[in-house]
C-alpha cells in the first residue's frame, strides 16, 4: 500500500491551527520590516529596481494580512450555515492575492518602461545592496519555516504566501545585480531588471490561481492518495469491493466518501461495525479527514456500478 501524499494534512486540528497562526504572524512581521528597510533605501537611491522590490514587499504584507484574516476564518469550526466548515476561505484569499499581484506587476512594468526610455542616475548604491542582502537572509529564514508548515498542514494560503517569498529571492537578487551594473555606468539596466522582475511577478500569479481554482472546484485528491484509500478499504477481510470513491480538499480539511460493498446476508449491526473499522483504517492514514461511508449489499452494488452510472469507480474482490 502506498503512503498518503504530501497533499494530506497529517496533524490534529489544534496543532494545525497553531502552525498556521504562527506562519501568518511570521510572514506579516517579516514583510513589514522589509517594507521599512526598502522604503528607506529607495528614498535614498531613487532606483526603480529597488522600487520593484518595495512594491513586491508591500504586496507580501498585504497578502500576508489577507492570509491572516482568511486562515482565522478558515479555522472557524463548522456551524449550522456552513456544515463543511470554512476552509474555502483560504482559496478565496489565494484568488484575491493573484489579483493584487497582477495589478502591482502592471504598475511596475509601466515604471520600468519609463526608466528604460529615460534612464536616471541612481545614488546610494551600497545602501541598496546592503538592504537587499538583509532581505534575502530574512526571506530564507521565513521560507524555511513556511515549508515546514506546508509539509505538516498542506495549507493553500501558506503555499500562496510562500510563493510570494520565493519570488522575492529572485527579485532581491536581480535588484542587487541591477545596482551593481548601474554603479558601473549602465543606468539603463535599472529599468530592464525592473521589467524582468515585473514579468516574473505577473507569471507567479498563475500557480496561485490554479491551486485556488482547484480547491474551489473540489478537485479530486491525487491518484496516489486515492490508491491508498482503495487499498485500505480492500484490506479489510469483510470488504467485497467499493465504488463511487470521491474526495476533495477544503482548506486543511480532507473529505472522503465512498460506497462500501459487503455480503448480502450481514446484519445491519455487523455491517455498521465493519464500516466503522474501515473508517478507522482510513483515518489512521489520513488523520483529521471527514469520511462518509455508504454501505451497499454486494448484489445491489453490481447494479450501481453498471455503465449507465456516471461515476462507478468500481473495485471488487469477487
Amino acid at each position: 500500500m502506498s503512503e498518503p501524499s504530501s497533499t494530506i494534512n497529517q496533524l490534529p486540528p489544534q496543532e494545525t491551527a497553531r502552525l498556521l497562526r504562527l506562519a501568518t504572524y511570521a510572514s506579516t512581521s517579516v514583510a513589514l520590516v522589509l517594507i521599512a528597510l526598502k522604503l528607506a533605501a529607495w528614498g535614498a537611491s531613487g532606483s526603480v529596481s529597488l522600487l520593484a522590490t518595495l512594491i513586491d514587499s508591500m504586496l507580501d504584507a498585504l497578502a500576508s494580512i489577507i492570509n491572516l484574516i482568511a486562515v482565522r476564518h478558515a479555522l472557524t469550526p463548522a456551524d449550522k450555515e456552513h456544515r463543511f466548515g470554512h476552509g474555502k476561505a483560504e482559496a478565496l484569499a489565494g484568488l484575491s492575492q493573484s489579483l493584487f499581484i497582477a495589478g502591482s506587476a502592471g504598475f511596475l512594468l509601466f515604471e520600468a518602461a519609463e526608466r528604460i526610455i529615460n534612464p536616471v542616475a541612481v545614488e546610494s548604491v551600497q545602501l541598496g545592496i546592503v538592504v537587499m542582502v538583509i532581505s534575502i537572509v530574512a526571506t530564507l529564514g521565513l521560507l524555511s519555516f513556511q515549508q515546514h508548515v506546508i509539509r505538516k498542514t498542506n495549507s493553500t494560503a501558506i503555499k500562496a504566501d510562500a510563493l510570494h517569498y520565493r519570488t522575492d529571492l529572485l527579485v532581491n537578487g536581480s535588484a542587487i545585480v541591477a545596482l551593481i551594473l548601474v554603479s558601473q555606468g549602465w543606468p539603463g539596466f535599472d529599468g530592464i531588471f525592473a521589467a524582468v522582475i515585473g514579468l516574473y511577478i505577473l507569471y507567479s500569479a498563475r500557480e496561485i490561481i490554479i491551486t485556488s481554482y482547484d480547491h474551489l472546484m473540489d478537485r479530486e485528491l491525487p491518484d496516489e492518495d486515492r490508491d491508498s484509500i482503495k487499498a485500505l478499504v480492500l484490506a479489510h477481510p469483510s470488504t467485497r469491493g467499493l465504488h463511487d470513491l470521491r474526495s476533495r480538499h477544503s482548506g486543511t480539511m480532507t473529505f472522503i466518501q465512498l460506497h462500501l460493498e459487503l455480503d448480502d446476508d450481514l446484519s445491519l449491526l455487523a455491517a455498521h461495525k465493519i464500516s466503522d473499522e474501515v473508517e478507522a483504517s482510513i483515518l489512521s492514514a489520513f488523520p483529521g479527514s471527514e469520511i462518509i461511508i455508504h454501505i451497499d449489499p454486494q448484489s445491489v452494488a453490481a447494479q450501481e456500478t453498471m455503465p449507465h452510472y456516471a461515476s462507478s469507480d468500481e473495485h471488487s474482490l469477487s
